[in-house]
C-alpha cells in the first residue's frame, strides 16, 4: 500500500443546515400557515363532521400546526456536530455504522460557484433517506478516490437533488 494513502476518513458535519432566516420569511411562513388552515376548517366536505365540530381536512390541520410547532422549537437552537468517518469496512455517521453492502453508489458534487461541495449516498433500502453530507475542507477528489474503491459511482448526478435545492431556496 502507497504511504500517501489513507485507510481511514474522518471529518465532523453540523446534523443539519441552519438557515438565515429574515423578517420576512417569518411573516411569509405564517401568512402561509394561516392560509392553510383556513382551508383546513372552511373547506367541509362531509356535513356529519359539522355536527361534531370537525373539518374533514382536521389531520392536515394538525400536521401543519405539528411542523410549524417543530420549526419554532428547532429555531432556537444550534445543530450539533456529528462525526463521519469512512474507512474500509464501511462508513460511520455518528454512532451509527453502514457497511458498504448497505449502500447502492454514491457521487461527489463539487461545484464552487454555487457553493456546492457534498457527498451523496444512496441506501439500496429506498425507505433509507439519502445521505448529503458537506465534505467541508477535506478535497473532493480524495473523497471520491476513497469510495470508488468500495462503491460504485453514480456518474449522472452532476447537481444536487431538486429536494435539496428547494430546501435551500425556501429556507426550510
Amino acid at each position: 500500500m502507497p504511504q500517501n494513502e489513507q485507510k481511514y476518513l474522518k471529518w465532523a458535519v453540523p446534523e443539519y443546515r441552519k438557515q438565515q432566516r429574515g423578517r420576512g420569511w417569518y411573516i411569509a411562513m405564517a401568512i402561509f400557515v394561516i392560509i392553510c388552515l383556513f382551508f383546513c376548517f372552511f373547506t367541509i366536505r362531509d356535513w356529519r363532521l359539522i355536527s361534531l365540530g370537525l373539518s374533514s381536512n382536521f389531520l392536515f390541520a394538525l400536521i401543519i400546526i405539528i411542523t410549524a410547532i417543530i420549526m419554532v422549537i428547532n429555531e432556537g437552537r444550534d445543530p450539533l456536530m456529528v462525526n463521519f468517518e469512512l474507512g474500509p469496512e464501511g462508513i460511520r455517521i455518528g454512532s451509527k455504522f453502514y457497511d458498504y453492502d448497505s449502500f447502492k453508489n454514491f457521487s461527489v458534487i463539487y461545484k464552487p460557484k454555487q457553493s456546492v461541495k457534498n457527498l451523496y449516498l444512496e441506501f439500496k433500502n429506498s425507505i433509507h433517506p439519502r445521505v448529503s453530507v458537506p465534505l467541508r475542507s477535506l478535497e473532493a477528489l480524495t473523497v471520491r478516490n476513497f469510495l470508488i474503491k468500495y462503491l460504485e459511482e453514480d456518474l449522472e448526478r452532476t447537481d444536487p437533488p431538486l429536494s435539496e435545492q428547494l430546501t435551500k431556496l425556501l429556507k426550510l
